[in-house]
């Protein structure tokens, strides 16, 4: 970790893009809470409605959040010379770094911590296609299953569960097995 990450990062701040985020996140939970209510039978049991609330909070961080992540690297960019190319661009680096969009601020606050997120690092973009494509739809797929009081939503939870933890494994392995180059592990927030 070079001398000026150390100063940037050494004491983290709660300021406007933190509360927004945060608050972002808590409205996508009290949709998914809210939905619930207004889609599922009265009688659904807690623990169900539990599970359907999570899927649903799921595919809107997966679609909204991550998708914004995914619209910043690939449409977000600054002029200059690029060291790794991405779309074949030599002269564009991209990534949420160079924008000043609501997303490409929650995404250089959450490059405080791992720094791939501010930029366009292929690993990192390669997983998130699978998880807004994929996941994000399939979470949603469960709630219409669980909804429809559908048996099979069970496989499905547990094919998506599957597919986080190894998506969760193939984002943070390299990471570790390198030294955490792109981890801030000098502070607990982070973490």
């Amino acid at each position: 970790m070079s001398a000026d990450k150390d100063v940037a990062f050494a004491s983290p701040a709660i300021d406007s893009t933190t509360i927004t985020s945060l608050l972002a996140v808590a409205f996508l939970l009290t949709i998914s809470y809210l939905l619930s209510r207004r889609l599922l039978a009265v009688n659904t049991p807690v623990g169900l409605r539990v599970i359907y609330i999570w899927h649903l909070f799921d595919a809107l961080i997966h679609v909204l959040f991550e998708g914004s992540f995914l619209y910043n690297c690939f449409f977000v960019f600054k002029p200059g010379n690029s060291l790794d190319g991405f779309l074949n661009q030599p002269l564009r680096t991209y990534g949420a770094n160079y924008g000043s969009s609501p997303t490409s601020k929650l995404w250089q606050e959450y490059a405080k911590a791992d720094a791939r997120w501010g930029g366009a690092d292929v690993t990192v973009i390669s997983i998130e296609l699978l998880t807004v494509i994929i996941g994000g739809p399939l979470a949603a797929w469960i709630c219409e299953g669980i909804r429809r009081q559908d048996s099979k939503a069970w496989f499905w939870m547990i094919l998506l569960a599957t597919g986080e933890l190894y998506g969760g494994f193939m984002t943070f392995s390299p990471e570790w097995l390198t030294g955490s180059q792109n981890l801030d592990t000098s502070n607990a927030l982070y973490l």
